[in-house]
């Protein structure tokens, strides 16, 4: 049936703050930025993977009404999204150094689990980012578990 993630989204508050947070300070390059009129297709993904692109997209029209988007600006502010989205890296703790750097707001810096080592940061609008270093060896959810609760 289903083969892979094309496409998901995250909601920002400003578009062109986005860009320079995901493209400028992440890394991710630019897959579309089209003006359809009625909204700003504005994509991204990692550089070489076109597999999946991330939707940075402004809540409102045409998919939900005002009310509703100012509510879901309100959480999003809050911090209240959850989690929001997770990237792969295979040097955690330069990455962690390369966005310290760069003035990314860092929730958790790195720590290690049974799965690998991850950090957590914010984006400008407050939606909660993972980003991992998967551990060398998979690990089996069953097996997860277990050394999860040895930590």
């Amino acid at each position: 049936m289903l083969n892979s993630i094309n496409i998901s989204h995250v909601f920002v508050l400003d578009q062109d703050r986005a860009l320079d947070f995901y493209v400028g300070k992440l890394g991710l390059e630019v897959s579309s930025d089209i003006d359809l009129g009625f909204m700003r297709w504005l994509t991204v993904r990692v550089p070489g993977d076109p597999s999946r692109d991330l939707l940075l997209e402004l809540p409102g029209s045409p998919a939900m009404d005002e009310a509703t988007a100012e509510q879901v600006r309100e959480l999003i502010t809050k911090g209240a999204s959850g989690f929001t989205v997770g990237f792969t890296t295979s040097d955690c703790r330069k990455t962690f150094e390369t966005l310290k750097a760069r003035d990314v707001e860092i929730t958790e810096e790195p720590t290690d689990h049974f799965y690998g080592t991850d950090i957590g940061v914010r984006d400008p609008f407050g939606n909660h980012i993972r980003i991992v270093q998967l551990a060398p060896q998979p690990v089996s959810a069953g097996e997860g578990r277990d050394n999860q609760a040895k930590m």
